[in-house]
């Protein structure tokens, strides 16, 4: 049986598993599981795509995934309970703040990115909610049947499949596909959030986390024009202090030169941990088969993958179907003042 390729390596991946097997374990865990969901949808969401079916994995972890979490994250049930209930009772203090209370599976979302340390996840969530308390502008009532211009644009997207490591995979192609006229960059960042705020729902994204492939290919003048330094650090704080999700890679490809004016926007606000998971890759296929799997990737990053690109106005509408759930992560945070 043929084992991963040396890309699994890069990410602790155990090697007994292929990627068939890690398929088949996910389907099994997604039929046997528990919805993690906070509202009260009474059906898993999905779309048919021809053969494919398109939906969230709500189920409980694979055997890989579960490996994982006790290898990387001190994951055990015992841990579990006892770091839920010391992450409760520390935010008893939190008197402005409104969250689900008896909902473990909340908890465990913001503890598994903490390791289990109950007070980084209390000031994880502090944070989170902080941030959208700040960037108000954005969050207000934020849910898919809002912004259907971002993913009808087609520009931003996730694949299908996972990585070889697990992770999910968002791609945002900033370059000869985006219409900046027709579509603003605070568009693209809400966008990015509900992907990743649907992806927190996934037990398996939880554990593994995700990477972000931002695809500069025909980036013009005009479009640096659109990167502004405000905009810079909301991105980079969100990323850095913001998100409940264990963001592995950030993979710059296909970038022009002029790529190295918006760039050095952000360079002042990163932090050495997210500074050292940004890559640059260019056109080098190998440079980027290095970190991912050709397995994983479609031909036009250089892999052998042969699922269909979801393209965003497939996405949409699936996460048209979770408008009730984003109303419900809606419902929690800082009480108005």
């Amino acid at each position: 049986m043929k084992m991963l390729s040396t890309a699994a390596a890069t990410c602790g991946l155990p090697q007994q598993y292929t990627l068939a097997e890690v398929a088949l374990s996910r389907v099994a865990a997604f039929d046997s599981g528990v919805p993690t969901m906070l509202s009260d949808l009474d059906q898993m969401p999905s779309i048919q795509l021809g053969d494919f079916t398109l939906q969230f994995e709500l189920g409980e972890p694979t055997a890989m995934g579960k490996e994982v979490a006790i290898k990387e994250l001190r994951e055990t049930p015992e841990r579990q309970k006892e770091a839920a209930k010391d992450l409760a009772r520390l935010l008893e203090a939190e008197k402005d703040l409104l969250y689900p209370k008896d909902n473990q599976e909340w908890f465990i979302r913001f503890l598994r990115p903490c390791k289990y340390y109950p007070d980084s996840a209390r000031d994880l969530i502090k944070r989170y909610y902080s941030f959208k308390v700040k960037h108000s502008d954005v969050y207000n009532n934020l849910k898919p049947s809002g912004e259907a211009n971002i993913f009808q644009s087609n520009i931003l997207t996730v694949f299908p499949n996972r990585d070889q490591c697990g992770r999910r995979v968002l791609v945002l192609e900033l370059g000869k596909r985006w219409k900046h006229k027709q579509v603003s960059l605070d568009e693209v960042f809400k966008g990015a959030v509900i992907f990743l705020e649907a992806a927190m729902l996934e037990p398996e994204t939880q554990i593994h986390g995700a990477v972000v492939i931002f695809d500069m290919d025909g980036l013009s003048l005009q479009q640096t024009w659109q990167f502004t330094p405000p905009f810079a650090k909301r991105i980079v704080d969100w990323l850095q202090d913001a998100v409940p999700l264990r963001i592995k890679a950030i993979h710059i490809v296909n970038q022009p030169k002029i790529f190295n004016v918006v760039f050095a926007l952000f360079k002042p606000f990163l932090r050495e941990k997210l500074r050292g998971r940004i890559i640059f890759h260019g056109t080098d296929r190998d440079s980027l088969h290095k970190y991912m799997s050709p397995k994983c990737l479609p031909p036009a990053y250089g892999g052998i993958l042969e699922l269909k690109r979801v393209n965003g106005d497939e996405w949409y509408k699936l996460l048209l179907k979770c408008d009730k759930e984003f109303d419900a992560i809606n419902s929690y945070g800082y009480k108005k003042k």
